[in-house]
């Protein structure tokens, strides 16, 4: 051990320590400075950095051998205060720098060590350090943040005013359509919110820190569990094996239609009988330190008979393959598609007809927060749990059952979440801490590392699709045809709501009378599928979009008017027979129609023969909410202040739940004249909450943003006067009138047939993209200069929000496109080996143009966003790198050495 003396934030700190413990260890642990986040842990995502003797440093690979004694050290909660912010910190705020706000603080002190060593940079300054140094944001899409440090360095600089940098509310009181700053922005830009890792360094004394024992390989038979001589480790109080599991031992998949083969209890919470994928869990070590925790997990030996790995779908579907859930076949589900006529006849006759073979990929979430939990018994028998569930209501009803507690017993909550971007719309970690509390009596709390995190959570299940279509002469669409088959990997929940989803969106955008199409769901080896943003679109519209292309190119036709001549029109319908809701597709393409033109002809120019230039373009459709009749639940309360308190279980990862609750709850109470600080927002646990349904698919914004309305509007109609004015708490105590009210809204839907016809949706999202990218003819490597994009998601609630959902869904898509991959367990389980896209990887030039049109089921004319930058961007990329140089990559990513590939086969 050593002594050291450190000056933190200007005060003078003695800490003992090892000489190999790292910086961001003391400074969280034994400091209690939790502004400093830890993601990755190997110095890859930035979110710890601080100021050490005035150099940027990343504390999470920084040993305290190497920290000088009397160093100086800076973290986040040494630059500003919730009652002092910094410019920097006010900066962040208002250009919406701050959405999950997990890799704020690091993106902070950067900024601060940056604008001492540069006052004024440019942007491009600002890219090259937070390249150099390592700063990765999953949210943003990264324009916003350097926006956000040249409007500091204004500040800084005298060139503007703190007062002119902040937001102000408009004279008439209105917030909606604004940039109001979310209101957990103020404590994530100054290292105040506590995400789910700070929250257990400030559990109790007696908490246990647990460790998995996870699987090594892929498929086996469990022989034998010994944990004997782990048991007798030091400071480890209980290993947890199946044997322990009060209830089932199984999550539930909540099967969603009768035609699935299997019954959805598939996936065990510890592996009893088999192992399903490399990561599965089998046994959980509860000690009193993390490190012990580990070294007894190392010491319990798992005895496996290796079975055959089915890693991808067509293996799965072979043969000689064998059951991987022995009773159910490994292809589970079937979904058919019927449109109009038959279209076997219509292909016979066809002026034109182009077909092909395309893949995407098994995109990896990478949220810089790794995945957390914690659980602690309560009295009676009560179990509560924390985590990132973005499901809390769903969760509960899938994991109860399976950890032996009545659903009345158990309470989940969520925690503040670095981003999940869908993945936590599957519980996780919360039946292992579930299970952990409820064995050993004991609170109890985990925190993967970035690799648990990449082996043992969902990824988006890669879809395999044929596809073709058929068109006269001039370019009319007359029918299509498409056969998908989705790798789910071992776990089947919502495998066949995702499998539907190819049917729903297949061809989405245009006006295909005849369709004919089938996919199914199967089980593979490989890691499970889940929610990613969205979900089934990114995966079949990627094979029509660039088939559209395709098709353009036979037709002779460019296309851009191909699409034009197609897209929906009044007496258009869907993929699934519906009437959209609404007809801007063609408005939007009027918009996009010079920015096209110029841009091709700016690539024309540009191109040389090194460099290849080129511009692609796509279309994206998705729909806002979950499958039919979709419904939500809120309260809303008048208080004794005659504040008002919102509760809502409106799930928050990022996309701005808060501020989507704030926003229209304040819109809906303008008529009061209430301001917004008067509403109170309590969230996400559901002992206290409403089951407002869970934050994915784009529903919130319509369908709890709807019950959040109606609980208003009821609220308000208790309150009102004769004369029009409104009664006060004291008030509606004495003339005995409640002052809670429950607001609940059921979406105007239709689930779709076996034949996927029907009307899923009340609102959908419309988006058109276009990609420039240039292409390095030596090497292959693809570069994205530009993204533009076309949106209508309705009437817009907060523009700080939506754009952060367009920028950050739009890189989304360009790492979809050319670099993100979770096929190879060794090689992408860390960020650079995923091809997590850093600041370079993401063009600064990106822009954004809204259509707003209201929308009948949504709120104040409200659409959702966060599924729709993601829908089709990804197809803009590759048809300009198609558009460029003529190498067309069907299966995902479009890493340099499929494109140099496709170059020197050309």
């Amino acid at each position: 051990m050593i002594n050291k003396t450190l000056i933190v934030n200007g005060i003078k700190r003695t800490v003992i320590v090892n000489k190999d413990d790292m910086l961001s260890s003391i400074l969280r642990n034994g400091l209690h400075l939790t502004g400093v986040k830890v993601g990755c842990s190997e110095g890859q995502c930035g979110a710890c950095s601080v100021i050490l003797n005035d150099k940027l440093v990343r504390s999470c690979i920084t040993k305290m051998k190497r920290v000088p004694d009397e160093s100086t050290i800076t973290t986040v909660e040494g630059i500003g205060t919730p009652e002092k912010l910094h410019p920097i910190q006010a900066a962040w705020m208002a250009h919406g720098g701050a959405q999950c706000g997990f890799c704020t603080p690091g993106f902070i002190v950067s900024t601060k060590a940056l604008l001492e060593t540069i006052p004024n940079p440019t942007r491009e300054d600002v890219r090259e350090w937070f390249q150099k140094y390592k700063n990765a944001c999953r949210c943003t899409g990264y324009k916003q943040l350097v926006d956000s440090v040249m409007a500091a360095a204004k500040v800084i600089n005298g060139e503007m005013s703190m007062d002119e940098l902040m937001f102000k509310i408009p004279e008439d009181g209105r917030i909606w359509g604004t940039k109001y700053p979310r209101p957990s922005a103020v404590a994530k830009v100054t290292g105040t919110c506590d995400f789910g890792a700070d929250l257990g360094i400030k559990m109790p004394e007696e908490t246990l820190r647990l460790a998995l024992v996870q699987a090594e390989i892929s498929h086996a038979n469990i022989r034998g569990i010994d944990v004997s001589e782990a048991e007798v480790m030091p400071g480890v109080y209980k290993v947890v094996t199946h044997r322990d599991v009060p209830g089932k031992n199984r999550i539930s998949g909540l099967i969603t239609f009768p035609s699935n083969k299997g019954d959805g209890w598939d996936r065990p919470i510890l592996c009893d009988e088999k192992v399903f994928q490399f990561g599965d869990a089998i046994a959980i070590v509860c000690a009193d330190t993390e490190k012990n925790a580990k070294a007894a997990a190392a010491k319990v030996k798992v005895d496996l008979e290796p079975l055959p790995e089915y890693m991808s779908a067509p293996a799965a579907m072979a043969e000689d393959a064998i059951e991987i859930h022995p009773g159910t076949p490994n292809v589970y589900y079937i979904q058919n598609l019927k449109k109009g006529e038959e279209t076997a006849p219509i292909f016979d006759g066809a002026d034109v007809i182009a077909e092909d073979d395309f893949y995407v990929s098994r995109q990896p979430h990478m949220p810089i927060e790794p995945d957390v939990g914690f659980a602690y018994p309560g009295e009676d028998g009560t179990l509560t749990i924390h985590s990132k569930s973005i499901g809390i209501h769903l969760h509960l009803a899938m994991i109860a059952p399976g950890i032996g507690i009545e659903p009345e017993k158990l309470t989940l909550v969520q925690n503040p979440a670095g981003g999940t971007f869908g993945y936590k719309f599957s519980p996780t970690m919360e039946a292992l801490v579930g299970v952990a509390a409820l064995v050993t009596g004991k609170p109890v709390f985990l925190n993967y590392s970035w690799f648990q995190q990449q082996t043992y959570t969902g990824k988006r299940s890669p879809f395999f699709t044929n596809v073709r279509m058929a068109a006269s002469k001039d370019g009319e669409i007359k029918a299509m045809e498409a056969d998908w088959t989705v790798d789910h990997g071992p776990y089947s929940e919502f495998g066949d709501l995702l499998t539907l989803r190819g049917a729903q969106f297949i061809g989405a955008g245009y006006d295909i009378p005849n369709i004919r199409g089938q996919g199914r769901t199967v089980c593979t080896n490989h890691a499970w599928g889940s929610a990613f943003r969205g979900y089934g679109a990114p995966e079949i519209e990627f094979s029509s979009e660039c088939l559209m292309d395709i098709l353009a190119e036979k037709l002779g036709m460019d296309p851009f008017d191909l699409r034009y001549k197609n897209v929906y029109k009044k007496g258009a319908t869907t993929p699934t027979g519906q009437t959209p809701d609404a007809w801007s597709l063609p408005g939007m393409l009027d918009l996009l129609k010079p920015k096209y033109e110029a841009a091709r002809k700016a690539a024309a120019d540009k191109s040389t023969d090194a460099e290849k230039c080129g511009v692609g373009i796509s279309i994206g459709v998705y729909g806002c909410g979950l499958d039919g009749p979709d419904s939500s639940e809120v309260r809303v309360q008048l208080n004794e202040d005659n504040t008002i308190t919102l509760f809502n279980s409106w799930e928050d990862h990022g996309q701005g739940a808060d501020m989507g609750s704030l926003g229209t709850a304040h819109e809906a109470l303008r008529p009061m004249g209430i301001t917004p600080d008067q509403i109170k927002l309590v969230m996400n646990n559901t002992a206290i909450t409403p089951n407002s349904g869970p934050a994915g698919g784009s529903r919130s914004q319509v369908v709890t943003g709807q019950a959040v309305k109606a609980a208003c509007e009821l609220l308000m109609g208790g309150m009102r006067k004769k004369d029009g004015t409104f009664r006060t708490y004291e008030e509606m105590k004495a003339e005995n009138i409640p002052v809670e009210y429950d607001g609940k809204w059921t979406a105007p839907a239709r689930v779709c047939d076996e034949n996927g016809q029907g009307s899923p949706f009340a609102v959908y999202m419309y988006g058109v993209f276009m990609a420039e990218t240039c292409v390095d003819t030596a090497t292959g490597k693809a570069k994205v200069t530009k993204m533009t994009a076309v949106a209508d998601v309705g009437k817009i609630n907060n523009r700080l929000v939506v754009d952060g959902q367009m920028y950050g869904g739009l890189a989304q898509g360009i790492g979809l496109a050319l670099t993100e991959d979770y096929e190879d367990i060794k090689k992408h389980s860390n960020m650079r080996g995923a091809g997590f896209p850093y600041i370079n990887d993401i063009p600064d030039d990106m822009e954004l143009h809204y259509v707003e049109t209201p929308r009948e089921h949504g709120p104040f004319g409200a659409a959702g966003v966060g599924e729709l930058p993601l829908t089709a961007p990804h197809a803009a990329v590759i048809n300009s790198i198609y558009n460029a140089c003529g190498v067309r990559v069907k299966a995902l990513p479009a890493t340099p050495d499929k494109v140099l590939a496709g170059l020197k086969a050309l």
